[in-house]
């Protein structure tokens, strides 16, 4: 089993469309929203809800993926998806 993280910069309806479009892979295993992992305010002023602040959210998704290969194939959907939904997406090893 491969598990593939990553960190969307978007809306709902985004993510929503990134994991609807995962469940219709054959072969994957799971596919999971995880809770916001760091809720604390940060001393900056990205936490203040400023007017620019508020146009993307930023989620953390996981899935299992059953090989390698499908992996790849998960991994290359997300990063088509969202660039042609116009958000940002980072794949990474960890939260």
């Amino acid at each position: 089993m491969t598990m593939i993280r990553f960190r969307l910069t978007g809306s709902r309806d985004d993510v929503d469309d990134i994991i609807s479009a995962l469940h219709g892979i054959e072969g994957i295993e799971h596919v999971e929203e995880v809770d916001d992992l760091v809720p604390l305010m940060r001393d900056d002023s990205s936490s203040n809800e400023l007017v620019d602040d508020t146009e993307g959210n930023l989620y953390y998704v996981e899935v299992d993926a059953d090989g390698d290969l499908l992996a790849d194939a998960v991994r290359g959907l997300v990063e088509d998806r969202a660039a042609v939904l116009g958000v940002g997406v980072e794949i990474v090893d960890d939260f």
